[in-house]
């Protein structure tokens, strides 16, 4: 009787560290930080394009969450999910509300032609 419960234990232990090792993956914190998150940039702290994006957002008085990529051990792989879901691997890349923005020049862009303030609902779409 308790060989068996040592074994559902041990089977129930194994199950709940897959799960939450899935729940880990690179994939998942991709898609947790890009829907659970007003704003999220995906950046490297010493990349002066990274500065800029977050710059802009600095001026808009908002706090984005940032993801330092060079900061992390699973940088790399994080990058490797980001090249699969907008097809650059580059950064920034930067999301706003869900909506993928692009990098530093696309978010530069979408600032100036109102884009960035319709998807931050500062201003109401015509």
């Amino acid at each position: 009787m308790s060989l068996i419960r040592i074994a559902f234990s041990l089977v129930l232990l194994l199950a709940v560290a897959e799960s939450a090792a899935a729940t880990r993956s690179p994939s998942a914190f991709v898609q947790n930080a890009i829907y659970s998150n007003r704003i999220t940039i995906f950046s490297k702290s010493y990349c002066p394009y990274c500065m800029r994006a977050k710059g802009i957002f600095k001026d808009l008085n908002e706090n984005p969450y940032v993801v330092e990529l060079d900061l992390r051990e699973d940088g790399r792989e994080i990058q490797g999910v980001l090249l699969d879901l907008v097809g650059r691997n580059t950064v920034p890349q930067v999301f706003v509300n869900g909506h993928h923005v692009g990098g530093s020049d696309d978010t530069k862009s979408a600032l100036s032609n109102g884009q960035l303030k319709k998807l931050l609902g500062k201003i109401q779409s015509q």
